[in-house]
C-alpha cells in the first residue's frame, strides 16, 4: 500500500511540475507512514511540508493543490489534511478485501517483482577449508540464504556461489602433515579437522625443517604437481563434507554444486595482472604491483594502494576477487552480485568494485554490492569465545541449541513421545538461533543470548513459530485446509481491518528485503502481524461465530495470515511447525 502511495504522490508531483506549481529539478524521497491513531487516515505523508518552502507557499496550500492533482485509486477512500500540511490516507476497505481474496487465491500471495527478473548471484558463507565452520561463517551463511530464498520468491534467477578458502600458505603446512601420515591414519586423523590443523601447526611452529618444506609444497601445489594436488582435493572434499552438513542441518540452501572457492580462479591471475598492466592502471611500490585509485586515501591523504601481486610473485585476495567479478560478469552473467561479507572488509571491496569497473573487467550496469554484517558477540558484549577463550564450533553451538530447545518443549508438553518431541526441538532450537541473527539489523553487532532467543515471548523464534501453530490448529479443529475456506472477506471489527492492513503489505515487505538485503524487515514484519493476529483472535470469535457468513470471512483472514507467516518464516529458513 505505501508503494501505491508513493506513486500516486509522484503522479501529482509531476503534474504540478507540468503546471508550474512547483519547480523543475525536484526529487523528493516520498516518504509514507502507517499512522498511529486510524480515525485520521492509515498512512500519512509529509511532503506536502518538504516542497513548500521551494514551492514558495504554505504547506497546507500545497497539500491541498496535491490533492487536487493525485489520480483516482480504488484502494483509497479519502484523502485529507491534518495539523500543518500532513496527507492523511484512508483504505478502502471493501477493495482491501476484495485485494486479499485474491492474494488468498494465488500461489505466491500476490507477490510479484516490481522490475524485470534479475541473474542475481550471491556470495555468502565461504568458509576457511583450514578448520572447521565457526560461529564466525554463520552469519554469511544463514543471511545470505535468508535474502536469496527471497530474491527467488519475488521471481529473479539466483545462482549462490559459495567462495570457499581452499588455496593459499596454510595449506602448503596441511599437505606437509598429511604427506607424512599413511593414508588410513590421515583419514583417521581429518575426521577432526580442528585437531590435524592445530597438530600441522605446531609442527610448522616448532621444526624449521617442516616449516620449509611447508612453504616448498606451496609453490609445488601452485605449479600443479599431482602428488601435492591428490592430497589437496582429498582433504577439501573432507572439509566440504563437513561444511554440507551442517549447511542441511542449518536448513541453507547450499550444495556441493554452489562451491566455487579460490581455486577456482588460479589459472586467471597472471591473466587478471597483464590485463590491469594492459590497461595502464598498475603501478610498482616496494617490488609489488599495485592499483592506485584517487578516491582511495589514508588518513594524511596518501593514495592506498589495491596490491595485486607481491614482490614475490604470490597473489592476493585482491586478486582472486577481481577474476571472480569477471567469471560472474562473462561466465554467470549476472546483473546483481552480492557479497555478504563481515562489515570489516568494507574498504577492501569498495577498492575491488572500483578497479573491476575501472579496468572494464564488468559491464556498466552490472550491480556489485558488499551486504556487509556486524559480528556476534557474547554476553560482556565481547566477540563469542569459548570459556576457554577458544573459537566456538557452529556445530557445538547448534548442539546446545536444540538441547536446551528440547528441556524447553519438554517441560511444556510432557505428554509427547520421544520422537516428536526431538523434531520440535530441532525446529525451535535451530530456528532460535537463525531467527536471533536475522531479526537484527544486518549491520549491527549483537549478543547471543539463549535464554533471550528461546523465548515464547517477544521477537523470536518460537513466539513465531507458536504464532503459526494457533492458525494451524484452527483448521485442524475443523479438519480442513487454508485453502478449503469459501465465502468472501467482510472487514467490519478494527482488529480486522488492521490485521488484512498488514496482510496486504507483505509484498512490499519482501521487495525491502530483496532492494536492501536486509531479512530484519521480514522479521519485524512478520512479529508485527502475529501480534495483529492474536489481538483478532482475541476480539472477533471465529468457529464461535454463529453466522455462517461472518465465520467464513474470518477464517478466511485467519488462512491467509496462516499463509503468511508460514511463507514468511520459510523465506528466512525457518522449519514451521504444526503443533507445539
Amino acid at each position: 500500500m505505501k508503494d501505491s502511495i508513493r506513486h500516486l504522490i509522484q503522479q501529482a508531483l509531476t503534474r504540478l511540475t507540468a503546471d508550474g506549481v512547483l519547480p523543475e529539478g525536484l526529487s523528493p524521497a516520498i516518504q509514507v507512514e502507517n499512522t498511529k491513531d486510524k480515525t485520521h487516515g492509515d498512512f500519512a505523508s509529509n511532503i506536502a511540508m518538504m516542497l513548500a518552502k521551494p514551492a514558495g507557499t504554505k504547506p497546507r496550500d500545497l497539500a491541498e493543490k496535491l490533492i487536487a492533482a493525485l489520480p483516482t485509486d480504488a484502494s483509497i477512500s479519502k484523502v485529507e489534511i491534518a495539523g500543518p500540511g500532513f496527507l492523511n490516507f484512508y483504505q478502502n476497505t471493501q477493495a482491501l478485501a476484495a485485494r486479499l481474496d485474491a492474494l488468498l487465491a494465488d500461489a505466491t500471495l500476490g507477490v510479484r517483482k516490481n522490475g524485470p527478473a534479475q541473474r542475481v548471484v550471491v556470495d555468502l558463507s565461504a568458509p576457511n577449508l583450514a578448520k572447521e565452520m565457526h560461529v564466525g561463517h554463520l552469519r554469511s551463511t544463514i543471511i545470505g540464504d535468508g535474502v536469496a530464498r527471497v530474491l527467488e520468491f519475488l521471481g529473479d534467477k539466483v545462482i549462490r556461489q559459495n567462495h570457499v578458502g581452499d588455496w593459499g600458505t596454510q595449506f602448503g603446512m596441511l599437505l606437509a602433515y598429511g604427506m607424512d601420515l599413511p593414508r588410513g591414519f590421515r583419514d583417521k586423523e581429518l575426521a577432526d579437522l580442528e585437531g590435524f590443523y592445530r597438530a600441522a601447526k605446531q609442527r610448522f611452529d616448532q621444526e624449521p625443517e617442516f616449516a620449509e618444506r611447508a612453504r616448498q609444497m606451496v609453490v609445488e601445489l601452485q605449479a600443479g604437481k599431482e602428488a601435492c594436488l591428490s592430497i589437496w582435493r582429498e582433504f577439501n572434499e573432507t572439509s566440504l563434507r563437513h561444511c554440507q552438513a551442517l549447511y542441511d542441518r542449518l536448513g541453507v540452501k547450499l550444495s556441493m554444486k554452489d562451491v566455487k572457492g579460490e581455486s577456482a580462479y588460479n589459472d586467471d591471475l597472471a591473466n587478471v595482472v597483464a590485463d590491469l598492466k594492459t590497461k595502464g592502471l598498475l603501478t610498482e611500490s616496494d617490488g609489488a604491483q599495485c592499483v592506485f585509485m584517487d578516491e582511495f586515501k589514508n588518513a594524511e591523504g596518501n593514495p592506498l594502494p589495491l596490491i595485486v601481486q607481491k614482490a614475490g610473485g604470490g597473489y592476493l585476495y585482491a586478486t582472486t576477487d577481481l577474476a571472480a567479478t569477471r567469471y560472474r560478469a562473462n561466465v554467470l552473467k549476472a546483473d546483481r552480485v552480492l557479497y555478504f561479507v563481515d562489515q570489516r572488509q568494507a574498504l577492501h571491496f569498495q577498492m575491488v568494485f572500483a578497479a573491476a569497473r575501472l579496468a572494464g573487467f564488468v559491464p556498466a550496469a552490472m550491480q556489485m554490492e558488499h551486504m556487509g554484517f556486524g559480528t556476534m558477540n557474547g554476553a560482556d558484549g565481547r566477540p563469542f569465545k569459548t570459556r576457554d577463550g577458544g573459537t566456538v564450533k557452529l556445530v557445538d553451538l547448534l548442539d546446545e541449541a536444540e538441547e536446551r530447545a528440547y528441556a524447553l518443549v519438554k517441560g511444556k508438553n510432557p505428554e509427547l513421545d520421544e520422537t516428536e518431541l526431538r523434531q520440535i526441538a530441532r525446529a525451535v532450537g535451530i530456528g532460535a538461533v537463525k531467527y536471533a541473527d536475522l531479526s537484527k539489523h544486518r549491520t549491527s553487532d549483537y549478543r547471543f543470548n539463549f535464554e533471550l532467543m528461546l523465548s515464547f515471548e517477544g521477537n523470536t523464534a518460537p513466539y513465531l513459530l507458536y504464532a503459526y501453530t494457533r492458525v494451524a490448529s484452527i483448521f485442524r479443529k475443523l479438519g480442513k485446509g487454508f485453502a478449503e475456506v469459501e465465502g468472501q472477506l467482510n472487514l467490519q471489527a478494527a482488529q480486522e481491518i488492521d490485521l488484512a492492513g498488514k496482510l496486504a503489505q507483505f509484498g512490499e515487505v519482501l521487495a525491502g528485503v530483496g532492494d536492501k538485503g536486509e531479512p530484519h524487515l521480514l522479521c519485524a514484519y512478520l512479529y508485527d502481524l502475529a501480534g495483529l493476529f492474536s489481538s483478532f483472535y482475541e476480539n472477533c470469535p471465529i468457529l464461535a461465530s454463529e453466522d455462517e457468513t461472518l465465520r467464513n470471512s474470518r477464517l478466511r483472514l485467519a488462512a491467509l495470515t496462516g499463509r503468511t507467516l508460514k511463507q514468511g518464516l520459510e523465506l528466512l529458513g525457518l522449519e514451521t511447525l504444526e503443533r507445539m
